[in-house]
């Protein structure tokens, strides 16, 4: 339950967080300003980055204060959100910002004892890099990555969704190492990025800032290289699959500012995010263009693990040159996407058409509303038995839910909305840990696979709804699916660690579902408190009689 716990304390802290600091920082003025070279068009509060912190941070000082890889993380990243603030606040010049990542990574080396020692079979057997070569590469690596993640923060959700999936990937590694502590954080990060994603995807309301994109990119090379130089199976060169992509933009980016006679700090518009807009890509489309560049590279991070070092180094070499060759084949023959007439006059149109008629969307939605209610109630029904504390506290709000229904039906839609927030991490978590004889097997896979099937009525619906508030489809949506494919189809390696694998992917698409639904339904939830009222009456019954 520790893990479920976090995963949610860090999703809900930031969730929470978010828009209160959005709204101080837009009456303090500490907002980001759009340039030429910006995409946005309107100041935007760059807060976002104080919130992920407090929600990464506060479950893994309160659960693995004493572990020494968690104390050195901790105040390497301490550093390292202090000066992400000062520069969001009041603007840091290059140096100031590097000497706090020098200062975050000498952190981790000497007082966490993190340094890249082993190249694997790169190096002969049992010899390792000595101190004079170790230092320095450690030092380059982790200032790099930081750097690298905090100018991939170019577009709406692409910072948060390349980091999201990278900790996804380094989560699962870990617990399937046995590293539960790199695992743990990775969780605590994840959950912290999913709640913040929730206002950044396009068009965001507010974003990371250096505060969050520094504290993501000094995690992630720190989380993977203690998890794999501290390994005697997993390859060294993960950490290059893992965060190839935004560390081969940077370098791509740096060199050819170089090459121009220009300082390689110096802002422009050539990283891969941009040249993605450049070629005709719109915004939504180039983030989801990388999302599927960086899924692909965490699959084969997890598909390659165990293989020899200089396979997975000579496959990085091969992908970064490839990328590098269609980069600079698109600038000489100035390729740009042309959209055909169509897609234009007959595609977009007859999308218009279908969702301005409110077809598909209004038989879609009976289906997905009759669908997840009976997926709630049935969710309810799998745990053998509920604990009796659980079944009263689930007595009390269904007679809250009853009382307002007759009595206080202006409060109707928050407490429905409270009360399945509350109880569907109780009921997915009981009947994962001790479901009923009857769903051993055949029944457990299948109510299994609904929950990816729900997240494409999720995209449809969102897609064609006619609502100008709530619930939209994003890019953030191919994240949600994925992750949520990916826990029903790894292996069973690790019986608990799957567990809570599943147990994140199917409480989280339940939220998503229900945000859709009660989006939807536009304030009318008399039906999905009724139903919440019978799933709470048989979370109730099972532990009282």
């Amino acid at each position: 339950m520790i893990f479920l716990s976090t995963l949610l304390f860090s999703v809900f802290t930031t969730i929470a967080l978010t828009p209160l600091l959005g709204s101080l920082a837009v009456r303090l003025r500490f907002v980001d300003i759009p340039d030429e070279r910006k995409v946005h068009v309107r100041p935007i509060p760059r807060v976002g980055g104080i919130a992920m912190a407090v929600g990464a941070l506060m479950p893994v000082l309160y659960w693995l204060h004493g572990d020494l890889l968690v104390r050195s993380w901790l105040a390497g990243a301490a550093v390292l959100v202090l000066f992400g603030i000062a520069d969001d606040l009041w603007g840091l010049g290059p140096k100031a910002k590097l000497l706090g990542q020098i200062m975050a990574a000498l952190i981790v080396m000497f007082y966490g004892n993190l340094s890249i020692t082993s190249l694997g079979t790169l190096l002969p057997e049992g010899r390792v890099l000595p101190e004079s070569l170790a230092i320095p590469m450690t030092i380059l690596a982790i200032v790099g990555v930081t750097n690298a993640i905090n100018l991939a923060d170019g577009l709406d959700g692409l910072a948060g969704g390349i980091c999201l999936l990278i900790f996804s990937a380094i989560g699962f590694m870990a617990y399937q190492a046995g590293a539960s502590s790199t695992g743990f954080i990775a969780l605590a990060l994840s959950g912290a990025i999913f709640g913040f994603l929730k206002f950044n995807t396009f068009p965001a309301s507010v974003f990371m800032g250096d505060t969050g994109s520094q504290l993501l990119g000094f995690s992630a090379i720190t989380l993977s290289l203690n998890l794999t130089q501290q390994s005697a199976v997993l390859s060294p060169m993960l950490p290059l699959l893992l965060l190839g992509l935004p560390v081969l933009d940077t370098i791509y980016v740096m060199t050819a500012r170089i090459a121009r006679g220009a300082s390689p700090f110096v802002a422009d518009r050539r990283h891969l995010h941009h040249r993605l807009l450049d070629l005709g890509l719109h915004h939504t489309e180039s983030v989801l263009a990388i999302y599927l560049v960086q899924t692909a590279m965490i699959v084969a991070a997890y598909v390659f693990r165990f293989y020899p070092d200089p396979v997975l180094l000579t496959g990085y070499l091969l992908f970064s040159a490839a990328t590098v060759y269609l980069s600079l084949h698109s600038d000489g023959i100035r390729w740009h996407i042309k959209r055909s007439g169509w897609y234009d006059t007959v595609f977009k149109r007859t999308l218009k058409r279908l969702r301005d008629e409110g077809t598909i969307i209004r038989h879609t939605f009976r289906v997905f509303e009759i669908g997840m209610l009976l997926l709630l109630l049935f969710s309810c029904l799998i745990p053998a038995e509920v604990p009796r504390y659980m079944s009263l506290m689930s007595m009390v709000f269904a007679a809250g839910i009853l009382a307002a229904l007759f009595l206080w039906k202006d409060v109707l839609g928050t407490l429905t909305r409270l009360t399945l927030y509350l109880a569907i991490p109780f009921a997915v978590y009981l009947g994962e840990k001790a479901p009923a004889a009857w769903m051993a097997g055949a029944p457990m896979h299948a109510y299994n696979l609904l929950f990816p099937l729900f997240v494409v009525f999720i995209i449809v619906i969102s897609k064609f709804s006619r609502r100008r508030e709530g619930f939209k489809s994003t890019p953030m949506d191919f994240l949600v699916f994925f992750l949520a494919i990916a826990f029903t189809k790894l292996p069973h390696t690790n019986g608990g660690d799957y567990q809570t694998g599943l147990m994140a992917a199917k409480i989280i698409i339940f939220y998503f579902c229900f945000e859709v639904m009660l989006a939807e339904l536009r304030g009318e939830v008399k039906r999905v408190a009724m139903v919440t009222f019978a799933a709470l009456m048989v979370l109730g019954g099972k532990g009282l009689f």
